[in-house]
């Protein structure tokens, strides 16, 4: 695709804020996601490892961080409140009162300004818990953050979950599927440790939530084990435990603006913002599986020169080209944290007939990106919204084959959370967790 076609289609970009926010800031909806086109770059990670799950536990001495940027000149005053959620990402049918002392809201005070940058912004961060929140419930927990003079238009919302860390778990995820032997797919197993828990009936009281990459489309919720030893609830041979095993993210890096990093063709500034072309990509289905050490997704915000990549680090204009021919009868989206795992406007990749290429045009902030190309059913395009299974928030599954290719040796991370209602109680616990890397 040449320049001169991508600054046409950017021309239109820009008249629309370069990315069109997703559209579904209703109370119904859990998805971490943005709602205003001036916010950007929402991230969320424990304080000191930064690939964790965004996982808690009460009475440990960890930390939750929230960021995000405004692009805008002035600081704006805004306010977040926290909600509990049930093992669904429905909100639980609790009153403020159940689950904090004190008021549920406080204001955002921690922010600075960007510093030597093309592209003005303030930084905001949100670090839990703290002096206005503290966490005596486990469970999941929905945080939005709204202008304090308007409550009711929300920003932007994220998801994080608070453990009890009472039971252990333990698990594969093998190749060796009930479907097929070292081809496409991948199996998880595992069990559940509960001799530290009275569990009243492993077969009802149980919910067990199951993650590949922390993709929501494709995520499960497993309502019973298979069998129980003992104090072990056993889950395996359960098909809907069998996931594509899809390939590794692809990576590129935009850490500087003055020499293309990985997977980066070129840089050019027309004014007001720098651009990276990324190399073209192309279809991986058909090829051999290559090994790639990756992070399943996340992003991280990095500028290779700065002391504070938070404030200078800048905003560019990604260009994403793959080479590929229209897939009929499909819309095929970026994947990745980057893009809050939604499809959208703001992720789908627009067709050029002319050029025989998908492409998107992103502004995205200076960092190290995963990506991967999913591929969906044309009429499942705009309709994404909470949807009573869990996580799913989504009305079908997006797939890797056709595009990125499923091979078995592929290292995927899967998350596995134990949630646990008792007789009698209005929400859900999160007993504990585990993570499971395939080929392991």
């Amino acid at each position: 695709m040449t320049f001169k076609n991508i600054l046409r289609h950017l021309t239109v970009i820009l008249a629309i804020g370069l990315s069109t926010r997703s559209a579904y800031a209703d109370a119904d909806n859990t998805m971490t996601g943005i709602f205003d086109p001036d916010f950007r770059t929402l991230t969320i990670a424990v304080d000191g490892n930064r690939l964790a799950p965004p996982i808690i536990t009460i009475g440990a001495d960890d930390h939750i961080v929230i960021g995000f940027d405004a692009l805008r000149e002035e600081r704006d005053y805004l306010r977040y409140s926290i909600y509990h959620c049930d093992a669904d990402w429905r909100l639980s049918n609790l009153v403020d009162n159940e689950v904090f002392d004190g008021f549920n809201y406080a204001d955002v005070t921690d922010y600075a300004f960007s510093r030597a940058t093309s592209t003005h912004y303030v930084h905001y961060s949100i670090t839990l818990p703290n002096n206005d929140f503290k966490f005596n419930l486990s469970g999941n927990y929905l945080l939005r953050v709204y202008a304090e003079d308007d409550p009711e238009q929300i920003l932007l919302q994220v998801r994080f979950m608070v453990s009890e860390g009472v039971v252990s778990v333990k698990g594969t995820a093998s190749s060796r599927t009930d479907i097929d032997y070292n081809e496409h797919h991948q199996q998880v197993d595992f069990e559940v440790e509960l001799n530290r828990y009275p569990v009243r009936n492993p077969f009802t009281d149980l919910k067990i939530a199951v993650t590949q990459n922390n993709r929501a489309d494709n995520a499960v919720m497993i309502s019973h084990p298979a069998r129980v030893n003992g104090t072990r609830a056993i889950y395996e041979h359960h098909r809907e435990l069998i996931f594509p095993s899809g390939n590794e993210y692809r990576r590129m890096e935009t850490v500087q603006m003055t020499y293309p990093g990985m997977g980066v063709d070129a840089i050019e500034f027309h004014a007001p913002y720098y651009h990276h072309m990324l190399n073209i990509d192309t279809p991986r289905a058909a090829r051999h599986y290559i090994y790639d050490s990756t992070q399943h997704g996340r992003f991280f915000i990095r500028e290779y020169n700065a002391d504070d990549s938070d404030t200078e680090a800048d905003y560019s204009v990604v260009h994403f080209v793959l080479d590929k021919q229209q897939i009929p009868g499909m819309d095929v989206y970026l994947d990745g944290d980057f893009t809050q795992r939604h499809f959208d406007s703001n992720s789908r990749m627009l067709y050029d007939a002319a050029e025989g290429v998908y492409h998107k045009e992103m502004l995205l902030k200076q960092g190290a990106y995963n990506y991967q190309y999913l591929a969906m059913p044309s009429d499942n395009y705009g309709t994404q919204k909470t949807s009573p299974q869990f996580a799913n928030g989504v009305s079908g599954k997006a797939v890797t084959s056709e595009i990125e290719g499923d091979f078995y040796q592929t290292v995927n991370e899967y998350w596995v959370g134990v949630y646990y209602r008792a007789p009698g109680e209005r929400y859900d616990r999160l007993l504990g967790y585990t993570i499971i890397f395939s080929g392991e």
